[in-house]
């Protein structure tokens, strides 16, 4: 295919704009970044410091004793971790089985009650029983307060997740390849598990994320339904630490009573070097699975 020059110059971006684009991007990366520069400051930075001067971005007086603080609490500070890495685990997996399974029934155009199903999926995209319905159900019907569990259904599911499945599995997978395994002989379960899901890596990268953002920074259905210490995630005890500071104090780790804790505590840094051990793990997967992340989002949205 040749391309002439007239199509060749509309197809180039002029050097102005070329580099007003980059100064663009620069700018929104540099504003993504600083929240996370600026809380590893105060983590840094002591207390003293903190209360004469204020949040710096530069510390005017570095200080560990914020990851003194936690390294002293590894013990509640490991515990609280393991909950938040297994409820994080067990819901990605829950989440994209769901998911995807209900994307793909969705999906399929002979299946004779994907109309009803369409509208039961997208009604609570626009409004929910609300939380005290919710509770109740979690509660009193289902029973999962003070369980794991409590952490890990309310969230499984999302119709946001399950339309951008069907939306993936409808202009993705042709249906030429799924009349030819019926043809074989295959059942809707292994054609699903051994045709779909292989060739489906993009959305199920996407839906991994979104679950794993969604539980990895989720601290509200703890203070809803948890009220066992040793079910609290990392993301809940920073919660309780910031909302009140007997948290810590009564911990069955510590050794100290709470006047001792009031005055050894470094408040405000300790608070920011927990945002600061929460976010890093997230940070460290996100690019291992960048690229699946936008292919599964841009897939389908430029089709009909």
């Amino acid at each position: 295919m040749v391309i002439n020059k007239k199509e060749k110059q509309f197809n180039q971006i002029k050097f102005s704009t070329n580099v007003l684009f980059n100064l663009v991007f620069i700018l929104l990366s540099l504003v993504c970044i600083f929240p996370v520069v600026f809380v590893f400051s105060i983590s840094v930075s002591s207390e003293s410091a903190l209360q004469k001067y204020g949040y710096r971005i530069i510390p005017t007086e570095f200080s560990s004793a914020a990851y003194q603080f936690l390294w002293n609490e590894k013990d509640t500070i490991l515990h609280a971790l393991w909950i938040s890495i297994l409820v994080t685990g067990l819901g990605i997996v829950i989440s994209v089985l769901l998911t995807t399974t209900m994307g793909y029934v969705l999906s399929r155009v002979n299946y004779k009650l994907r109309e009803f199903y369409t509208w039961l999926v997208f009604i609570p995209m626009i409004f929910n029983g609300g939380m005290l319905a919710s509770y109740v159900v979690n509660s009193n019907i289902l029973h999962l307060r003070n369980t794991i569990w409590a952490l890990i259904l309310p969230l499984a599911v999302s119709s946001f997740n399950v339309v951008i499945c069907k939306t993936f599995f409808k202009t993705t997978i042709p249906d030429s390849i799924i009349e030819s395994a019926k043809v074989d002989g295959a059942s809707q379960l292994r054609i699903f598990g051994q045709i779909v899901l292989p060739i489906s890596k993009p959305i199920l990268a996407t839906i991994a994320l979104f679950a794993a953002f969604g539980y990895w920074n989720d601290w509200f259905q703890a203070s809803l339904y948890i009220s066992d210490s040793n079910l609290q995630s990392l993301q809940s005890m920073l919660n309780n630490i910031q909302s009140n500071i007997e948290y810590i104090a009564n911990n069955p780790y510590g050794g100290l009573s709470l006047q001792q804790y009031k005055a050894s505590m470094p408040t405000e840094s300790v608070r920011m070097a927990i945002a600061i051990v929460i976010i890093v793990p997230i940070a460290c997967v996100y690019p291992f699975f960048q690229k699946y992340f936008i292919s599964g989002l841009t897939i389908g949205s430029v089709k009909g």
